[in-house]
């Protein structure tokens, strides 16, 4: 695995692509943080909570080629034959794309100084916030992972990480409005509207249940939750699995 992490970590900066996420990661957090020194008051939190909507556009970018690049160039066949634990070569890749995001951080721990010498405060809030940064960076790379497990095209590994991410940032609209919709439906039934709203109360809370981001928004607050963080970590670790199995099951259709 050590071996794995070492090369898909150094990749990232023999190619365009961990430059690119990191330029776009950058810039965005420094215009933020610049927006916000600019007017004499800077929240850490609201920028970290801001940067948590970059995912749909720098996870695709850094999971794109994980697998996709390996089956294309057929090197992914190295993976079957040799003596080497898949789920080593899943998890590499993984921790590999979690250290670029560290990396790519740095900037925002930067910030971070720049507000304590200046006389802000880094409160809890602050530090829950950053916990649910990375906690949900895990989650979404795990997603677009699967994504390169699927597919030997980077560019069909990005659609549908993008697409994944999108649906899953508009969970508790999506829960609104097919609870909305249901309730509609049913009017038309003649159907009590008690019974209406309590079915779309169900619908809507049902679905946003699978929302990481209405879970986690109390931590920039200082209120922690240990059920989101297992959340998110569940997910993340499930979506591993799942891509572990489907590069097992390509394996033993090598023999």
């Amino acid at each position: 695995m050590q071996a794995i992490f070492k090369r898909e970590f150094l990749s990232y900066f023999r190619t365009p692509v961990g430059y690119v996420a990191m330029a776009i990661f950058t810039f965005i957090s420094g215009f933020i943080f610049y927006s916000q020194f600019a007017t004499g008051y800077v929240s850490m939190s609201v920028e970290i909570i801001m940067l948590r909507s970059l995912f749909i556009i720098i996870v695709p970018i850094i999971t794109m080629g994980m697998f996709a690049e390996d089956r294309k160039r057929g090197t992914e066949i190295l993976y079957y034959t040799n003596p080497i634990e898949l789920f080593s070569v899943v998890t590499g890749k993984f921790l590999a794309a979690m250290a670029l995001y560290l990396v790519m951080f740095i900037n925002v721990f930067i910030h971070m100084i720049v507000v304590a010498a200046c006389g802000g405060t880094v409160d809890a809030g602050v530090i829950g916030s950053v916990l649910v940064f990375f906690f949900m960076a895990a989650l979404f790379i795990s997603i677009g992972l699967l994504a390169s497990v699927l597919t030997d095209s980077q560019i069909i590994s990005a659609i549908v990480s993008f697409l994944f991410i999108l649906v899953i940032q508009l969970l508790t609209v999506i829960g609104n409005y097919c609870g909305t919709a249901v309730s509609t439906i049913m009017s038309y039934m003649d159907i009590a509207s008690d019974t209406r709203n309590a079915v779309r109360n169900a619908i809507a809370g049902a679905i946003s249940w699978f929302d990481p981001f209405a879970k986690t928004e109390l931590f920039s607050n200082g209120l922690f939750s240990v059920s989101a963080l297992v959340f998110c970590l569940s997910f993340a670790l499930f979506f591993l699995y799942l891509s572990f199995r489907i590069l097992e099951k390509k394996r033993w259709s090598q023999k």
